[in-house]
Parts: C-alpha cells; structure tokens; sequence
C-alpha cells in the first residue's frame, strides 16, 4: 500500500499542532498567540480557566474583545506589541492587574517576547504569570514586619540585636533615650563598649556561651550598668536570648534591657522603711526585756532601803538584784552576738557533722525527758568547712531546743545532712506544732516569738541567723501548722576538701 506524500505531511502537521497545544497546555502562566493585526492566534488552558473563557470566545479575537479596553490603555499593550513585532526583541516584564467578570481581582507579571521563523517575526507571545498569592504574602510580611518594627519601637524596654560577634545591628528609641546615643552612632560597635569597664569580659563570656553550640540555656540575664553618652551609669536589667536562622544555627543575639534606676530608688526606700520598722521593734522589744528584770531590781532596792528588814528578807532582795542584773546582761550580751556574732580572726577549718555531734550529745537527754525520739544518723566522711565550731554549736543548740519546745507532749526529731554542688545542707525536722503563714516570715526577725509571756526573747533564731550569715550560708525554713517544722542550713563547703578517708 502507498502513501501519498501529502497525506503524510498533513498527518505529521496534524501531529505538530497536538504537540504543540499540549505542551502549551502544560505551561503553568497564560500565555497568548497575538499576530500583527492584534488577533489572538491561540490561547492556552492556564489563560481560559483564570479568565473563565472558552477557546472560540477567545481565539481569532482581537485584544479589545478579551481584554476590558482600560486594560489595554493602562498597560499600553498594542504599542509594545508592535515594538515586538519592528525590534524583534522582548519587552521588559511589567506587573498588571486584570479582574475576569465575576471573579476576584489577579495579579500578573507580564512580558512580550517575539516568535520568529526564519528571523521574522511571525507573532508576539503574551506570558502573563499569576503572582496574586506571592503579592498577597509579601504584603502580609510587610504588615508583619511593620507591626513588630511598631511594637520594638513602641517597647519602654531597649530593644537591640547583635551580630555574634556582639557588633550592634538594631537599637530602638528607648535605647536611644536612655543612652543618648543615636542607632547611627552605634551601629557597627561592640555593645560591650556600652556597659561599665568592670563588666565587659562578663558581657563577653556570655555572648561567647550564646554562641556555642549546643547553647546551655535558652537565655542569660543579667545586671550591668549602660554607660550612656555623657559619662553617667544607668542600671539596666538584661536578658540575652539567641536569634536562630532556619537552620537553627545562631545568626545573632537578642537583648532586652530595662531601666533599673526608678526600682532602686523604690527598694532603697523600701528597705531604709524596713530598716525603721526592725528598729522600732527591736527597741520596743529591748524596753520590754529590760524593764522586767529591772522593774524587780527596783523594787528590790527599796525594800532594802527600809529601816525594819530581817536579814532573810534582805539576802533574799540582793538575790533578786542580781538575778535581774543577770538576766538583763544576757540579754545586752545576745544583742552584741546578733550584732558581731564573729570575726574573721575566729574562723578555722572544722568538721560540721563532729560540731553536729557534739550538740546532739548535749540535748539527747532533754529530748529523752520531753519523751522525744531523736534521730541523728550521722556517718563519716566529715563535712569540712570554714567556720567557728561554738558559734555553730549555738545555731544547732537552738534549733534543737526549739524543736523540742515545740512538742510539749512528745514527738519525732529528726536530723539528717546532705550535700548539693559546693554546699552542705543540714535538715533539722520535728514533728511540733508547726508555724503559722503570717508568723513564719518573721520567725528570723530580733524580739519577735511565738513563745508565751516570759518564756522567751525572740533573739535566738535572729541569732542563728546572724552567725550562719556571717559563715556565708543561709537558713531556711518550711512548715504545716499543726504538722511540724523543718529548718534548712546551708553551708559553703571548703573547696576540693569536700570529704576525707
């Protein structure tokens, strides 16, 4: 069987044409066909399903029959589809908006390049990409952007970001107030060159730590002074924080910082109120304990200025003088003890569970009496401190001894040690009476107590608290009412010598 020749040409004309309308199909942007006299010669799926067009409403029609008339005004479309067609040489893409009957407004970015056959150009493709989405985005980031730039420079707060080397890239108006300095006067410089001298290596190790890889913490805070542009110190709170790319890795450094000059001046006056209200109790508390014995020394002393007085009652008024003599010297010399509990001179290496121990010794048979279960485990290796043994004995002799005040009819004393990181802990628990929400913030506080009229100062546990302050500790307290009380004392443990044996 022969095949004509043309039979064969149309066939694989016809085979062209289907290639070719696929692949323009395939194509993901409008694009149009247009010759010289402004027809549309072909249009693909992309460009009838945006504009909601059939192929014969769209096809052999020319522009101002596809496109609104404004459109082509705007766009000034027919003149650069004749430079195509004289320069032979695409036009600059350009962004237009185009709205189909019914539909919502779009977005294009267009450009016109020329389709040549044998360096003619034949016709003008019109390739109109969808960009309404990428639009819609990008103007949200904007308002994003807009809205944290907003928020940053609305912050009574300083704002800055760093690079991670420390060089300052951002510094917001609270910033600038505060400092004097403008974001283009510290742009580029180190932001260690704006706290104290003292404090800039610190300012530098933590940069460095936020740097590192794995970082230890989420975030650093701090407490330097800003240096501001005449001169003056300015305390600042800061807390530092990484800034992480998409990788996760840290691009830079964040920091927040805030003026701590108006809360210092607060808390001086705080704490000189404080300081006036501790010493209106303590002075109310000295005349109370003083007046007392003193009281009986003064009636005392006029019985004994009478004439009649028998010698028995006479021994028995200078008892009564001494005894009150007494009571208001111990009382003088638990002052002086609160006061200067010791001295450095007085401080030598000891073994906290050997003082412990000797203590326990000294109250086992007062517990014993009371009908209380002590519970000391105490076991080796030593505990090494620096301290003053006595001194330490008078802080456990008193916690003990109010433990036991505290179960007047019997209970459980328990006293165990433990260590954390450089610090011995020591919990002495009972199982008493317990201590109220509104007494327990004030147990540490001089002449105050719990205790009945005449069974108590209120300076030992001010004491206790003293001499444990002065050996750089500190003693806490946890309680239930009506379940019991657990103090907690921490000392600094010698370094290196945590433990012999």
């Amino acid at each position: 069987m022969t095949i004509s020749p043309e039979f064969s040409r149309k066939e694989s004309l016809e085979g062209y044409k289907i290639l070719y309308t696929v692949l323009l199909d395939a194509i993901p942007s409008s694009v149009l066909l247009i010759d010289r006299n402004m027809r549309i010669v072909s249009a693909n799926r992309n460009f009838l399903e945006k504009s909601q067009r059939s192929i014969t409403d769209t096809v052999n029609h020319r522009l101002e029959e596809v496109f609104p008339p404004i459109i082509l005004e705007y766009m000034d479309l027919n003149r650069r589809i004749r430079q195509v067609f004289e320069k032979n040489q695409p036009t600059r893409g350009e962004r237009m908006t185009y709205r189909a009957p019914g539909l919502a407004m779009r977005t294009y970015y267009y450009s016109l390049l020329p389709f040549c056959y044998n360096g003619v150009t034949q016709n003008a493709i019109l390739l109109m990409e969808d960009i309404t989405e990428q639009v819609h985005l990008s103007e949200e980031v904007r308002r994003v952007e807009s809205h944290l730039v907003s928020i940053v420079e609305s912050a009574s707060d300083i704002v800055l970001s760093t690079d991670t080397e420390g060089k300052i890239l951002s510094w917001n108006t609270a910033a600038e107030k505060l400092s004097g300095f403008s974001l283009h006067e510290v742009k580029g410089r180190y932001f260690f060159e704006c706290c104290a001298e003292e404090r800039r290596q610190e300012a530098k190790e933590i940069f460095r730590s936020l740097e590192r890889k794995p970082i230890p913490r989420k975030s650093l805070m701090a407490e330097w002074n800003l240096i501001t542009k005449d001169g003056r110190p300015v305390p600042v709170s800061w807390v530092f924080s990484p800034m992480k790319d998409g990788l996760s890795r840290t691009v830079g450094i964040v920091g927040i910082g805030r003026d701590l000059t108006e809360r210092r001046k607060l808390e001086a006056q705080l704490l000189q109120s404080q300081k006036l209200g501790a010493l209106g109790v303590m002075a109310g508390g000295i005349a109370h304990e003083i007046r007392n014995p003193l009281a009986v020394c003064s009636s005392a002393a006029q019985f004994l200025l009478e004439k009649d007085i028998r010698a028995e009652f006479l021994n028995e008024c200078a008892q009564k003088i001494q005894t009150g003599i007494q009571k208001a010297s111990a009382i003088i010399e638990n002052l002086l003890r609160f006061a200067r509990p010791s001295t450095k001179s007085e401080m030598a290496e000891i073994d906290l569970l050997q003082v412990i121990q000797e203590t326990v010794t000294l109250v086992k048979n007062q517990a014993k009496i009371q009908k209380i279960e002590m519970s000391a485990p105490l076991l080796p290796p030593p505990m090494l401190i620096n301290g003053n043994a006595s001194l330490l004995q008078q802080v456990f002799m008193n916690l003990f001894l109010n433990a036991i005040q505290a179960m007047p009819n019997g209970g459980s004393l328990t006293l165990s040690v433990g260590k954390a990181e450089e610090e011995v802990l020591v919990y002495v628990t009972d199982t008493g009476q317990g201590i109220s929400k509104k007494d327990i913030e004030n147990i540490f506080d001089p002449f105050y107590t719990t205790a009945p009229v005449g069974k108590g100062t209120g300076l030992g546990l001010s004491i206790c608290y003293s001499i444990v302050k002065q050996h750089f500790g500190s003693i806490e307290v946890e309680s239930t009412k009506g379940k019991g009380s657990t103090f907690i004392v921490r000392l600094p443990l010698l370094c290196g010598r945590r433990s012999r044996g």
